[in-house]
């Protein structure tokens, strides 16, 4: 189905009545796709759908030892209870606030930069660029030189590339061929992962000092002894953190930023409210987002409108024959969700397709996955456990992106969508960005 795959699997369930439950299959893969909120709940939140399906490209990717691939059971209720009480906890991500700050200090200073030497900003670059620097110190720290960080960057970017190829061997039961060098090149990109991420843990290890140390690395290097995790799972939970915590953040902004550009009285109304909270004296502070009302339903919004994952793709797999509503699914079926489809459904939400802040403001709606109207990081079990640490970045990012600057077109905005790993632009955003005269 293209990069259109959300709109054109969201069309077929409207037209076949099946916005509940639509059944398909890819090959020999058969699927099951909701459309629906009452549905989509019974699947993500549902016991029977508690493993994600894994291609060959995940898998040679190393991925099927991380929190998102793993499958249910001891080991991955470990990771989980790692994740979610102690890496992307409340008080660790309030103490990585300082390294949030550094990175969009570095991002403020490229912008002016790019507006002197060519009178426009090259929005993804400088997202791409932000983010990644942003999950690479998370995750090791100050520890990694300049070359590293590069050519950790340039793996992530052909990862992103290889995840999104279609391999005809996942679907029709010929593993053993590679009809596109899928393979070979996931093969020689782990190799490269694993020899430059196995340098940096050794390293550490020999300088030692974990504690008190902020980086995700030192934390799984301080566990109790019985709480440890080897080497290999280790460099597959950390390597998935970087993959995935970089994309998301870089592409919603890049769709943010698209819409304060087509936008400016919604721009307006968001920088007078940062003004009045912040004041001219100092920079946004994470202290400033919870009395950020509106800067939080415009982040809303252009989730609702531009989700990143909007089949929620990274799927499920039922472990046993099950129910959905009244149908039969049996196991070994993928599951899959289309908030996309949810998300501009009439039914649900009153003039879909326009851009309206406000409605979050009239509504209170949870985005962090009790409220499957909008479940943009899923819901249950699987739910993303970076929500948090992602959420934080870019909340304080836009606010200090719109407190300096005025952002305007420097050619007609395109807002075509292209579906790879996540839901991008089509074409890159590149705007003018006017500093905003301060008194």
């Amino acid at each position: 189905m293209g990069v259109h795959a959300h709109r054109n699997l969201a069309s077929m369930a409207t037209s076949f009545l099946a916005t509940r439950l639509m059944a398909f299959s890819l090959g020999n893969t058969p699927v099951i796709i909701s459309s629906h909120p009452d549905t989509a709940k019974e699947i993500l939140s549902g016991s029977s759908f508690s493993d994600r399906p894994i291609n060959d490209t995940a898998r040679l990717m190393m991925f099927d030892r991380a929190i998102g691939f793993s499958p249910s059971g001891p080991y991955w209720r470990h990771l989980r209870r790692i994740a979610t009480n102690y890496m992307f906890c409340p008080k660790r991500v309030s103490s990585l606030e300082g390294l949030r700050q550094k990175v969009s200090d570095q991002m403020v200073v490229r912008v002016c930069k790019q507006m002197a030497d060519a009178k426009v900003v090259a929005v993804r670059e400088l997202l791409q660029k932000g983010s990644l620097s942003h999950m690479v110190e998370s995750v090791f720290g100050g520890s990694l030189g300049n070359s590293q960080g590069e050519e950790l960057g340039l793996m992530v970017k052909e990862g992103y590339d290889l995840i999104a190829k279609f391999n005809l061997g996942d679907y029709f039961g010929v593993g053993f061929l590679d009809f596109y060098g899928v393979k070979r090149r996931c093969h020689k990109l782990a190799m490269r992962v694993n020899d430059l991420v196995s340098q940096v843990i050794e390293e550490r290890k020999r300088e030692g000092g974990f504690i008190g140390r902020n980086d995700f690395l030192s934390f799984l290097l301080a566990l109790p002894e019985e709480d440890q995790l080897s080497k290999t799972d280790m460099l597959s939970v950390l390597w998935e953190m970087i993959f995935r915590g970089t994309d998301t953040v870089a592409v919603l902004l890049e769709w943010i930023i698209a819409r304060m550009v087509l936008h400016p009285d919604i721009q307006a109304k968001a920088q007078q409210e940062i003004d009045t909270c912040v004041g001219d004296q100092r920079h946004v502070r994470d202290s400033d987002i919870p009395n950020l009302p509106y800067l939080q339903a415009i982040v809303k919004e252009a989730l609702r409108l531009h989700p990143p994952g909007p089949l929620l793709s990274w799927a499920r797999l039922t472990v046993h024959d099950c129910h959905v509503g009244k149908f039969f699914v049996p196991a070994g079926t993928t599951a899959m969700v289309n908030m996309w489809a949810i998300t501009h459904d009439p039914s649900i939400w009153k003039d879909p397709w326009a851009f309206k802040p406000e409605r979050f403001i009239d509504e209170e709606i949870s985005i962090m996955g009790s409220d499957l109207r909008l479940a943009p990081f899923g819901s249950g079990r699987r739910v993303c456990p970076g929500r948090v640490l992602g959420l934080a970045a870019v909340h304080l990012w836009l606010a200090r992106f719109l407190h300096q600057f005025n952002w305007a077109p420097a050619q007609p905005v395109d807002l075509s969508e292209c579906l790879r790993l996540s839901l991008e632009m089509k074409k890159p955003l590149v705007c003018r960005a006017i500093p905003r005269a301060r008194s």
